[in-house]
C-alpha cells in the first residue's frame, strides 16, 4: 500500500510517502504553514509535484486534540477531518492522529542511533512507555503494547498545572500567569516548557536579577552556548520544571519501558540535562524518589519519527 503521511506542527508541516510501514526517505518535504490556509492545498500540491494522482492510504499527525475523527490544531487555526483527507488524496483508508499518538506508534521503529540517553535506568522490554513532546507546544502520551496491538491514548496533558515544588516555582508560576500578551491567568506545563515557555522562564530569571530582559528562545540558546550566566540559570530552572513534570507523569503512567522526549526544545537542551539536574528533579518525590530512579529517559533525535508512526499505524490496520 502506498500512503501519504503528514506531520503537522505549529510552524511547519512535513509530508512523505510510505510503502506499508516504511517511509520513503527521499520523499520527505517540508512546508511552511504560514503560506497555506489549510492542510488540503499542501497535500494536493505535494501529490501534483510528485506526479501521483491518488494513494491508497493517508494518515496525518496533528499537534492538537482529535475528537470524533476531527483535529483542531492548538497553535494553528486549522481544522482537519476525514472528508478533507479523502478529497485531497483520493485515499480510501484515512486516519487522523494526535501528534503524540504518532510518536508513540513510532517508538519501536526508531533506530538506536537516534536515541540519546539523558537519564540512566533499566528499561523493561515491551513494557509501557511515555512519549513527551517539547516544541512549539507541549504534550505527552502513554504507550501500551497489548495482545491486540499497540495502544497510544490521545492526551492534552501539556495544559495541566505547572508543578510547584518550592517558593521559587510558585513565584515563576505567578509570573507566567500575567507575563506577556499571551498570558491567560494560568501557568500550565506548556506555558513553561514550550519554546515560548523558555522565553518566559528567561524573563522571570532576568527580573529576579533586577532588570527584566526579553529574548527569543533562539537568542537564549545562543547565549547558553556562550555560557551566559542568565541563560544558564534560565536553562537550569527550565530543566528543573521539566524533571518535576516527568516525575509526575512517570508516577501517573509507570513507563517501565522508558520515557522518550521529542521536539526541538528537547534536542536543543540535551547537552545540559545531566549537568543541570534533570534526574535529580525527576526523582525529587520524597519516599518515591528511589522508585522513580528506575525509569530511563531518552531524547529522540529522529525528526521524522511522527511520519514513521503514521505509516506504522496504517500498516497495522489502524489498530491502537
Amino acid at each position: 500500500m502506498i500512503a501519504i503521511l503528514a506531520d503537522i506542527g505549529g510552524t511547519n508541516t512535513r509530508v512523505a510517502l510510505a510503502d506499508g510501514s516504511v517511509v520513503r526517505p527521499n520523499s520527505i518535504a517540508k512546508f511552511s504553514n504560514a503560506a497555506f490556509d489549510s492542510l488540503e492545498p499542501i497535500l494536493t500540491r505535494y501529490l501534483a509535484e510528485a506526479g501521483i494522482s491518488s494513494v491508497q492510504g493517508a494518515c496525518v499527525a496533528a499537534a492538537g486534540p482529535v475528537r470524533n475523527g476531527v483535529a483542531e490544531m492548538t497553535n494553528l487555526s486549522w481544522v482537519i477531518d476525514h472528508a478533507q483527507l479523502t478529497r485531497a488524496t483520493g485515499a480510501k483508508q484515512v486516519a487522523i492522529l494526535n501528534d503524540l499518538q504518532a510518536q508513540g506508534q513510532a517508538l519501536s521503529h526508531i533506530a538506536p542511533s537516534y536515541l540519546r540517553s539523558v537519564v540512566a535506568g533499566s528499561g523493561v522490554p515491551n513494557a509501557a512507555m511515555l512519549v513527551v513532546g517539547l516544541g512549539t507546544g507541549v504534550n505527552a502520551a502513554p504507550v501500551h503494547n497489548t495482545p491486540w496491538g499497540r495502544v497510544v491514548p490521545p492526551s492534552e496533558c501539556g495544559h495541566v498545572s505547572m508543578p510547584i515544588r518550592s517558593a521559587r516555582d510558585l513565584a515563576l508560576a505567578q509570573f507566567i500567569e500575567s507575563y506577556g500578551p499571551e498570558a491567560h491567568g494560568f501557568a500550565g506545563v506548556e506555558d513553561a516548557l514550550a519554546g515560548r515557555g523558555l522565553e518566559r522562564v528567561y524573563a522571570f530569571v532576568t527580573q529576579e536579577a533586577g532588570h527584566l530582559n526579553v529574548q527569543t528562545s533562539g537568542q537564549i540558546m545562543a547565549d547558553l552556548g556562550r555560557a551566559d550566566p542568565l541563560a544558564r540559570e534560565a536553562a537550569k530552572l527550565y530543566i528543573h520544571i521539566l524533571g518535576s513534570t516527568l516525575g509526575d507523569l512517570a508516577l501517573t503512567h509507570l513507563p517501565y519501558g522508558g520515557i522518550f522526549l521529542i521536539g526541538g526544545m528537547a534536542r536543543a537542551l540535551t547537552p545540559y540535562m545531566a549537568e543541570m539536574g534533570l534526574a535529580q528533579s525527576l526523582t525529587d518525590k520524597g519516599r518515591f524518589g528511589s522508585f522513580l530512579s528506575s525509569f530511563p529517559v531518552w531524547v529522540v533525535e529522529d525528526d521524522y519519527a511522527a511520519l514513521t508512526g503514521c505509516a506504522a499505524y496504517l500498516a497495522n490496520g489502524e489498530q491502537g
